[in-house]
């Protein structure tokens, strides 16, 4: 049986994870979707190798300096490691939280010095006790504002208390991290932005990035959603398609009134833009039960794996 060296302590690992073999021991470390998407139990090897499958979905500098995931980390050898206290941590203040959507809200962020993020990138919001979650910036660090979209989902242990932050309100950053961004170095190639519910936050990062840098080729989004209220950004997004004669906005909602040009099926309604949008890089933001049949249907459409940027959505338990 393998063991982990933790600050000192010797920790028996048998099948399980590394995150669940600390929680065993009473060791706390931030994590949210235990699936390996958010990045928020990332940990870093000090001596040893940290398992190259925990690894999947890092940055190459990550890597290369030993960072991985403890929720994907089951031990065969033995590993001496710590938690991940290279990351920044920069403290931010609430500028206003606008209700978007029964359920879903806009939170305004205004960064203590210097912060460095790109439109689509994520950062995992923590809390004075230690809570921990990821959410994607629908903007470009700039002028040091953020912008998150924020899901109000029942019972869950941060959602609510950071949609209900008043003005003035602190919490810390980690991060960014994420590669879900726009290609700046690929200019002249299509854009397929799809997302469902706040996957929009994302992808309206990307595209604000795009516009920002001047693209020169077609941009098509399409925000999918269960209903016409899902569309929280409409408005927004058919002034900015106004605008901007390349941008193109497909709204697809699953339980809008028949003849409603709105009215249609998420998946099918991105396979229709990929197959009509040729040599384009797609990027795909939300759950992933609705965004895997999507990104495999993009794959077998003709799409290079290399352009396809997903952004999984991983409801963390509450607790």
């Amino acid at each position: 049986m393998a063991t982990l060296t933790w600050q000192g302590r010797t920790i028996a690992c048998g099948d399980e994870s590394v995150l669940d073999a600390l929680a065993r021991e009473g060791v706390t470390v931030p994590s949210s979707c235990r699936a390996g998407a958010c990045q928020s139990c990332l940990v870093r090897a000090v001596a040893g190798t940290a398992p190259s499958s925990a690894q999947k979905g890092l940055r190459a500098s990550l890597v290369e300096q030993g960072f991985f995931l403890a929720c994907q980390a089951t031990l065969t050898d033995d590993l001496t490691a710590a938690p991940a206290d290279d990351l920044p941590v920069t403290r931010a203040t609430v500028l206003r939280v606008e209700r978007a959507a029964d359920d879903v809200a806009r939170v305004f962020l205004r960064t203590d010095g210097a912060f460095e993020a790109r439109g689509g990138q994520f950062v995992h919001v923590m809390r004075d006790d230690g809570l921990t979650r990821p959410y994607s910036l629908a903007n470009r660090s700039g002028d040091g504002s953020l912008e998150l979209h924020v899901r109000r989902v029942a019972g869950g242990a941060m959602s609510p208390w950071l949609c209900d932050l008043a003005a003035g309100a602190t919490l810390h950053l980690r991060g960014p991290s994420g590669e879900c961004v726009y290609r700046r170095d690929r200019p002249t190639q299509p854009l397929v932005l799809a997302g469902t519910g706040t996957g929009l936050a994302p992808l309206l990062g990307v595209l604000r990035d795009a516009l920002d840098a001047g693209h020169g080729a077609p941009i098509t989004l399409v925000h999918g959603a269960r209903t016409l209220a899902g569309l929280y950004e409409d408005d927004a997004l058919r002034a900015m398609a106004a605008r901007h004669p390349m941008v193109r906005y497909e709204p697809a909602v699953l339980d809008a009134p028949e003849g409603d040009p709105r009215r249609g099926d998420f998946r099918a309604r991105v396979a229709a833009v990929v197959k009509a949008t040729k040599g384009a890089r797609v990027h795909l933001c939300g759950p992933p039960e609705t965004l895997r049949p999507v990104q495999r249907d993009t794959f077998l459409a003709g799409v290079p794996l290399g352009d396809i940027a997903a952004d999984l959505f991983v409801t963390a338990p509450s607790r």
